[in-house]
């Protein structure tokens, strides 16, 4: 795949081609990150982006939870469309950035949750790591969190037609410059029935 724009057109062209609940992707809710969230117990204050969005329903359940200051952040607009239509008036604080998360502008230091579930691991390059981190870093607030899933050790090595990269909780921790503080393995099962081995791990930028 050659270059960003061509990205932004491949995911594009996933939303366009399956309905939302037909990706291998899709999950009713997001189970182990919301479990993981509630147990930090944040303020209803708290700034929170969903990196990699997608069409998934995490931001319906964070306004559900009272969370207000709400960031949804995805390549395609076309999946953020989705989101936006089922919440109608109810979406209307939500931050929509159709971009890569590299490129959306936030204030330093001003994220208190940083969230993706399976956006971090398409990042195979080296430089791509590194924007992704150095983003990562100057929106998180010192003591902030991160809760990031990725494919496990033992997970697919593509996914959508691209390669992944797989992570222990250790590792992603050390990519990310982050303090590891609990990493779940769990399984998921795709629409189509197949088995994908996740791991996400809740950190703290020290």
């Amino acid at each position: 795949m050659d270059g960003r724009m061509s990205l932004v057109e491949h995911w594009h062209d996933t939303y366009q081609k399956r309905p939302p609940t037909r990706v291998t992707w899709y999950r009713a809710h997001l189970e182990t990150s919301l479990a993981l969230l509630q147990s930090l117990e944040l303020p209803l204050s708290s700034a929170i982006v969903d990196v990699g969005a997608g069409a998934s329903t995490l931001i319906d359940d964070l306004l559900d939870q009272g969370f207000s200051k709400v960031t949804a952040v995805d390549l395609s607009a076309s999946a953020l469309a989705v989101i936006e239509r089922r919440l109608g008036a109810r979406g209307e604080g939500v931050r929509w950035c159709a971009q890569d998360v590299c490129d959306v502008s936030f204030e330093p230091g001003s994220i208190d949750l940083w969230h993706d579930r399976a956006a971090f691991h398409f990042q195979v390059e080296e430089a791509d790591k590194a924007r992704y981190r150095a983003a990562l870093h100057s929106a998180l607030r010192p003591g902030g969190y991160a809760i990031v899933s990725t494919f496990a050790p033992d997970g697919p090595q593509r996914c959508s037609g691209l390669p992944t990269e797989r992570y222990t909780g250790p590792q992603l921790a050390e990519a990310l410059g982050l303090t590891l503080v609990e990493a779940v393995l769990h399984v998921h099962d795709t629409p189509a029935g197949n088995h994908q081995r996740f791991m996400t791990a809740l950190m703290t930028r020290p």
